[in-house]
């Protein structure tokens, strides 16, 4: 079994309060998901995230295949992070960590995904293909449209890396 991991870190110049009153709304996803990829919340999003909470969306990974993602919220630390996983969905595995950590500037927020592709060798060759660099240009949308909400921190580098692990 072949797990690949996503690593994106990014630093913004605000508080920790309000990255969390940011994230931990599930209506924003759509905010930070670009808008070819259809995404639409379903269900689930009525309140913040909290443990057990399940959230359906239907999402277009590509064009003319829609599917419905089932995530589960596992843990939640209050400020700090919380773990969604997919219950169903067009991935074998999909976990997904988020983090937010304090820092001088700001806070760092981090995503660490650890997910595989299904269909075995097909899944790997698609990944191969184009689901690695789909990941990558959702999460470089993500980190453009956090910087246009909430603004830089100047000679602050940020990470976004894809390996398999």
């Amino acid at each position: 079994m072949k797990l690949h991991q996503l690593h994106a870190k990014q630093t913004l110049p605000i508080s920790q309060q309000v990255a969390w009153d940011f994230l931990s709304d599930p209506k924003n996803l759509k905010v930070i998901t670009p808008d070819a990829m259809g995404f639409q919340v379903l269900s689930g999003a009525d309140r913040k995230m909290f443990s057990g909470q399940i959230i359906q969306y239907n999402v277009t990974p590509f064009p003319g295949f829609t599917t419905r993602w089932v995530t589960e919220i596992t843990h939640v630390e209050e400020g700090n992070y919380f773990v969604d996983e997919q219950r169903f969905g067009p991935y074998t595995l999909w976990h997904h960590k988020h983090f937010i950590n304090v820092t001088p500037d700001g806070v760092e927020m981090e995503d660490i995904i650890d997910y595989k592709a299904p269909l075995g060798i097909l899944g790997q060759l698609a990944n191969a293909l184009f689901i690695k660099k789909q990941l990558k240009q959702v999460f470089q949308y993500r980190e453009d449209k956090l910087i246009e909400l909430f603004g830089k921190v100047e000679n602050k580098p940020t990470i976004l890396e894809l390996k398999t692990i």
